[in-house]
């Protein structure tokens, strides 16, 4: 009960501080983009157009959470939990368009840099630097950055957008000072790269969650090892683990026990089962009896991790 009070918690919180930090990224996005369009500075310009792609990756994750709340129902026994996760897939998709746009932009300046006024854009970057600053701060301070994909995704969108408006002041500073006008698209590719990083790992770990892998804070040696050690159960076998959403794990099992344990025995095994992997972070937990004359060869663990996961095939008392 308590861990559902804190899920909830987090939850609500995590919800508020996407919402304000939307409408601080979206109204300087605008700035930015005027701005950019301006002063003629591709540097302010990708950083708009991050601001932007960091103001659909806000707003998505606030209709996300939104959704998640939604009660499970006949149609989606695990009600909409799971769109916080594709919130995150199509952001860092965004991420990495966006710096590819970048690349192809910061390309055609380098071979014919265009003249930019870099005062304007020195002081645009530079609030845009102290707007970014206060959003992230804000994000790590009140949101759950380290184990929520949806809220990791928004942070790692705003520090780039950090590093992009670094990016465009020390841009500024250097057409100000020596009249280098490469600095702008150099300025550009490189907040380009940071955004590329940021959206392959969000891309890839939300994919992860999409193909029910093993979460990356579990390790199923030590769940097999846990369980084995429990009175009466003789094995595991047919173990999943996966995550339902970011921090919302779920297992599946068959545990092969002493066969002359009682209907009411079997269930307190169950029970004790399921308080030793709550203790490990899993919250959902589904375990098949079964005694050592009902174990079976199909079951795709059994085959494909006999490294992991021993197979009896004899037993005796």
């Amino acid at each position: 009960m308590g861990h559902s009070h804190d899920h909830n918690h987090a939850h609500g919180a995590n919800k508020k501080v996407l919402l304000i930090s939307f409408f601080i990224i979206s109204a300087y996005m605008i700035v930015e983009l005027f701005g950019g369009i301006i002063t003629n500075s591709l540097a302010l310009l990708s950083d708009a157009g991050h601001m932007l792609s960091d103001a659909i990756s806000l707003g998505v994750g606030v209709l996300a959470f939104s959704l998640g709340e939604r009660a499970a129902n006949y149609s989606k026994t695990y009600g909409y939990k799971r769109f916080e996760i594709l919130a995150a897939t199509f952001n860092g998709i965004t991420l990495i368009v966006i710096a590819l746009y970048i690349f192809y932009e910061a390309y055609n300046r380098f071979t014919n840099p265009p003249v930019v006024a870099s005062n304007g854009m020195l002081i645009i970057a530079t609030i845009g630097l102290l707007v970014n600053i206060f959003v992230a701060w804000l994000l790590m301070r009140r949101g759950d950055t380290k184990d929520n994909l949806n809220m990791r995704a928004a942070f790692l969108h705003v520090i780039g957008d950090m590093l992009g408006s670094v990016g465009a002041i020390i841009a500024a500073l250097l057409i100000m000072f020596f009249n280098w006008g490469w600095a702008d698209p150099l300025a550009s590719v490189i907040v380009a790269v940071l955004v590329l990083i940021s959206g392959w790992r969000v891309t890839k770990d939300s994919i992860h969650v999409l193909m029910e892998g093993t979460p990356r804070n579990i390790e199923l040696k030590e769940i097999i090892s846990k369980m084995k050690q429990i009175d009466g159960i003789i094995n595991i076998h047919d173990l999943h683990v996966w995550s339902i959403t970011s921090g919302h794990h779920a297992l599946s099992c068959h545990a092969v026990v002493d066969e002359r344990l009682t209907v009411k025995e079997s269930q307190i095994l169950i029970k004790r089962i399921e308080d030793e992997l709550h203790h490990m972070g899993i919250g959902h937990v589904t375990t098949q009896i079964e005694s050592i004359d009902q174990l079976h060869e199909n079951s795709i663990l059994c085959k494909t991790n006999a490294g992991i996961i021993e197979h009896y095939h004899a037993h005796s008392h």
